[in-house]
């Protein structure tokens, strides 16, 4: 079947789990929620239902990885699901972005400046630079707060360009694995390299009755593929609500 059919069923099938539709195209809320190191804002936009099932769709944290800006658009334009309370952060390494590089503005890895299980590794030049301590990041600083605010059922982080998701187990397996299949992205355990201060693992393990995890992209991804992505993430979230 090809991708066109197949995302147009996920569309119907989403549509139809919704009493009533809530469009995504006037939010509920958006608020700046904090600053990067060249002053520039780290946004988030909140559609749903206030109150549900709350999951948070990361799309940029290494500047030069940037097709998740694709996902949270086209999730920007769906049609939220009953019961969902979706908040969407297009970037969280604006400068990195802006510049098309990894790092923030002081050449820090925010994939590697998170709280949990941190440690000094590199220095400013080292592409995976962690920073001189724990958090020391605006950008770090300012989801960490956020997150704490909002308390995640599920969070998905988009990077680039493995083109895998990492399985689970439990439940959490089984929001892998559906988001697996939906976009047709192999599931694969990432190995070697050395991983601290990592967002998605600070996450899982400080709101622990939580779900989090990384999708990998490809190198490209194009319009429709964005589209299939971000009807992958409100079938994930519906998974997760009926659990």
């Amino acid at each position: 079947m090809k991708k066109t059919a197949v995302f147009a069923l996920l569309l119907t099938a989403v549509t139809n789990t919704v009493v009533p539709p809530i469009s995504a195209s006037h939010n509920n809320e958006h608020r700046v929620i904090g600053t990067s190191v060249q002053g520039r804002p780290i946004e988030a936009t909140r559609y749903g239902t206030p109150g549900g099932v709350v999951v948070v769709v990361i799309g940029v944290i290494h500047g030069d990885e940037d097709a998740g800006l694709l996902i949270t658009k086209a999730l920007g334009q769906s049609t939220v699901p009953n019961g969902i309370d979706l908040w969407l952060v297009p970037t969280i390494n604006p400068d990195g972005t802006a510049l098309s590089r990894r790092t923030n503005a002081n050449q820090v890895d925010l994939n590697r400046n998170f709280p949990y299980a941190w440690s000094k590794m590199g220095k400013p030049g080292y592409w995976q630079y962690a920073g001189n301590r724990r958090a020391s990041e605006p950008e770090t600083k300012a989801i960490v707060k956020f997150l704490r605010e909002i308390k995640p059922d599920l969070g998905i982080w988009y990077h680039q360009n493995l083109n895998i998701i990492s399985p689970g187990t439990g439940l959490e397996g089984k929001l892998r694995a559906r988001y697996s299949q939906l976009t047709d992205t192999p599931l694969k355990r990432i190995t070697g390299g050395r991983y601290t201060g990592v967002a998605v693992t600070w996450q899982r393990n400080t709101f622990t009755s939580g779900y989090g995890f990384v999708v990998e992209l490809g190198s490209s991804l194009s319009i429709e593929q964005a589209s299939l992505h971000a009807a992958a993430v409100l079938q994930t979230a519906i998974l997760l609500r009926d659990s």
